[in-house]
């Protein structure tokens, strides 16, 4: 069974071996699970959470037995054909794990790998006060030695976006806007072919056209983000539009106007929706559509920070989804 670390671990050091199984699907969610277009992929920021029970495991578990036994149980949702894997942002983790994970889940499921964060940072995240310059940023060695290979290695064909996820900053950080993207090019034209490659930023002032060129000229994908550090979806797919991305990816993570913390603490245990946010779910249902009819396969993933359950959220989405294939439907619906 595969291990994904929580940031939070359970305290309770009691093991409980008892199978996890998945929660009975309601006739909406084998119907939704049917009409999904084939392209489109649905999952959530990794899958160890006990207030899911009832939504997509079959009984109440620990975090530290969902991290270890919960993804095949995961993975049989007629929902969900994706899944992110957040460890991976904190700590490279080798190709024995990665195929661990793989043994778990169906031929048709696929990864999003978050890589490194010492990749996208340019000061050291290990330094103290994080001020000392980061000798891995933008590494191609580096990124291919411990986590593109281990992934490919790992994981195989069932491998799907490798996402970088820079760290938000000053522009001047990262060496202005046109520094940042032709050192983003070189980078990205060093590193292996095969993989698709997406990069998600958390400094507007970065997103460009010359960023967006970059990304076309090596065939990288923009990781189109849901978060207040961003300006919103409707803006960043007006300056890189998603019919013209090799794969679309984009990661529903927090509503304006939070931080995580607040809101782990306002949605724990992540077992409703609480902030219904149906304007930013009608964008990606628009975004994901558009890139479908341009035959390019579409990464939702979805954190239950960004309205309080990650799988009702896209159940939701799901079905506004298909709702719009067989006719328009009203932005709030």
């Amino acid at each position: 069974m595969s291990l994904q670390l929580g940031l939070f671990p359970d305290a309770d050091p009691s093991p409980d071996t008892r199978a996890v199984g998945p929660a009975p699907p309601s006739q909406e969610l084998l119907r939704l699970g049917r009409e999904l277009p084939e392209g489109l992929r649905l999952g959530t920021s990794s899958w160890s959470f006990p207030g899911w029970a009832g939504i997509v495991y079959d009984r109440v578990a620990s975090e530290r037995t969902l991290a270890k036994a919960g993804l095949p149980a995961y993975a049989r949702s007629p929902l969900f054909r994706t899944v992110g894997i957040d460890r991976t942002y904190y700590r490279p983790v080798t190709a024995e794990v990665f195929q661990a994970y793989a043994e778990d889940v169906p031929d048709g499921f696929r990864f999003l790998v978050k890589a490194d964060r010492r990749l996208t940072s340019p000061t050291d995240p290990d330094a103290p006060g994080r001020r000392a310059p980061n000798p891995d940023y933008l590494e191609p060695g580096y990124a291919t030695r411990e986590v593109v290979k281990p992934a490919m290695d790992g994981l195989g064909t069932k491998l799907g976006p490798i996402l970088f996820q820079f760290s938000p900053g000053p522009p001047e950080l990262f060496g202005g806007p046109q520094r940042f993207a032709e050192r983003l090019a070189h980078f990205l034209g060093a590193l292996p072919s095969g993989p698709l490659y997406a990069v998600e930023l958390r400094s507007p002032e970065l997103l460009t056209e010359h960023y967006a060129a970059t990304l076309e000229a090596s065939g990288a994908a923009h990781g189109y983000t849901v978060h207040p550090a961003m300006p919103p979806l409707e803006r960043q797919t007006t300056l890189v539009v998603p019919h013209y991305q090799p794969t679309l990816v984009i990661r529903w993570m927090l509503r304006a106007g939070l931080r995580y913390e607040a809101a782990k603490g306002l949605y724990t245990p992540f077992d409703r929706l609480v902030d219904e946010d149906a304007a930013t779910r009608h964008q990606i249902a628009i975004a994901t559509l558009d890139a479908l009819i341009a035959e390019r396969e579409a990464f939702v993933i979805a954190n239950n920070k960004a309205e309080g359950s990650a799988p009702l959220t896209l159940l939701r989405l799901a079905d506004h989804i298909v709702t719009w294939r067989s006719g328009p439907v009203g932005e709030a619906d």
